[in-house]
């Protein structure tokens, strides 16, 4: 019996009307699902940590992702703080911004210094110094040496503010005058096949070094100010030049002794690091002191100082991650444990 065309359509129209209930009570399950993982207990907190990071999110499915993952950070870190609480860690942890993210996006985003591959060690002079006469405790910051703490954001520069951060030292040893060099300079400009780095997708500080050098200086902060992100031309103006270098060396690997000495008597060093530890990111306090730590270095900081507290020996290490970062920018890392996270892998400094 042949069915009208009307009653096809109404058909049709049932079946579209149908589906899209069913789709839409399909999406409607799969959201609750995810929400009643959640723990409702935890609303207001990730509420305020939302509104102090500014964070937003493009829809539902998106925030109840990265709230499962800001809610296994959050665990991770009430748990680590219980047991350094009863002593079986040398630091403690706190969540910060980078709590949604996974370790892989903090590496992609956040650690992407490319170790050199055709590094010239010329013969140190701080090679074999562990024994010589140097102070038990430095903080350059105390000295002027060192700039307040920047923040990178998602843009991989950590690489441009580690040596941007070793001529300010250098610079001000020179001059007595602090002032805030330029990363985005070194973003723009050292990013091309002369000098081989990559702009926010990584670099190291060796040749930033060498841009520098034969570019005959960096302009200053303020004249050539961070964006982020790379620029699509080179902007360096040398009217705006706030210092030069003329050469640049690297210490011994390996030798903690030598970057010891390096530190007490030169200045804050260039230094690369494994930051790809889950703890590293939400480190607080205290001595970072992890025996996973492997020597594949993946971030550039700054190393500023060394000492000792509460019997462990430590470096003391600016980072680009924002004073919401560690101890406002800072973490004190384990020295004298085997070149742990591979400190001295990549310790270099400039000259002037």
């Amino acid at each position: 019996m042949a069915v009208s065309s009307s009653k096809r359509s109404s058909c049709v129209s049932l079946c579209v009307s149908t589906g899209l209930m069913l789709g839409s009570v399909l999406l409607f399950s799969l959201r609750l699902g995810a929400a009643a993982t959640l723990d409702s207990r935890l609303d207001f907190q990730w509420d305020l940590w939302k509104k102090t990071h500014e964070k937003t999110y493009q829809n539902e499915v998106e925030e109840v992702s990265r709230r499962e993952l800001w809610e296994e950070n959050l665990m991770l870190i009430n748990k680590h703080n219980l047991e350094a609480s009863m002593g079986l860690h040398t630091y403690e942890m706190t969540m910060n911004h980078m709590g949604d993210l996974t370790p892989e996006e903090i590496l992609q985003s956040y650690a992407t210094f490319i170790p050199p591959t055709d590094i010239q060690r010329a013969p140190s002079p701080f090679a074999g110094t562990s024994g010589a006469a140097v102070p038990d405790t430095i903080d350059w910051r105390e000295k002027g040496y060192v700039t307040k703490v920047k923040m990178q954001g998602a843009c991989g520069s950590c690489w441009a503010f580690s040596a941007v951060g070793a001529l300010e030292g250098q610079l001000f040893k020179k001059t007595g005058k602090l002032v805030d060099l330029s990363p985005q300079n070194l973003v723009d400009c050292s990013s091309t096949s002369k000098y081989g780095n990559h702009g926010c997708n990584g670099g190291n500080m060796e040749k930033a070094f060498k841009y520098v050098i034969d570019n005959q200086g960096i302009d200053s902060d303020t004249s050539y100010p961070y964006k982020g992100q790379q620029a699509s031309q080179c902007n360096y103006n040398p009217s705006y030049r706030a210092a030069n270098c003329s050469r640049y060396d690297f210490l011994p690997e390996g030798d903690e002794g030598a970057l010891k000495q390096a530190l007490a008597t030169i200045g804050p060093i260039s230094v690369a690091i494994d930051a790809t530890r889950p703890r590293f990111a939400f480190y607080r306090s205290g001595v970072y002191d992890d025996p996973s730590c492997t020597q594949k270095i993946n971030h550039a900081v700054l190393a500023v100082g060394y000492g000792t507290l509460n019997g462990q020996d430590y470096w003391l290490v600016k980072n680009s991650w924002g004073t919401s970062f560690g101890d406002q920018g800072y973490i004190r890392m384990a020295r004298n444990k085997n070149d742990q996270c591979g400190i001295t892998q990549d310790a270099c400094y400039p000259i002037m």
